[in-house]
C-alpha cells in the first residue's frame, strides 16, 4: 500500500497538496454620484485585483501580467468580456432607475 500511495506522490517528500483559491467579482453601480463612474466591476482571484472595468473607459482590463498573457491564446477574451460588462452595465442601469421609481426617488 505504502508502493502505492508513493507512486501516486501522496506521501513522500515530494507529496503534493490541495490549495483553496477564491474567485470573486464586485458590481457597483450608482446613480448621481459625483467623481464615481455610474458603473464599475473589479474581479479578484485571492483578494488581488485581476480585472477592472468601469462606465467611463467602457472596458475590461486586465489588472496582472500574467492575465495580460491570456490572450496569446484567446485573442478575442478581453472584446468578449468588455461585451458582457457592457450588457451587465445596462441591467444595472435599468435595474437602478425601476428602484428610483418605486421609492419615488427622481434625484439626489
Amino acid at each position: 500500500m505504502l508502493l502505492f500511495l508513493l507512486l501516486m506522490g501522496i506521501v513522500g517528500p515530494h507529496c503534493t497538496s490541495a490549495r483553496t483559491h477564491s474567485m470573486k467579482d464586485f458590481y457597483t453601480a450608482s446613480s448621481g454620484v459625483t467623481n464615481f463612474p455610474e458603473f464599475v466591476i473589479v474581479g479578484l482571484v485571492d483578494e488581488v485585483e485581476i480585472t477592472h472595468y468601469d462606465s467611463n473607459t467602457k472596458r475590461v482590463e486586465p489588472k496582472q501580467d500574467w492575465m495580460s498573457n491570456i490572450t496569446d491564446e484567446d485573442p478575442q477574451l478581453w472584446e468578449r468580456e468588455t461585451q458582457i460588462a457592457l450588457n451587465n452595465q445596462q441591467f444595472f442601469k435599468v435595474g437602478i432607475e425601476t428602484l428610483k421609481q418605486r421609492f419615488n426617488q427622481t434625484g439626489g
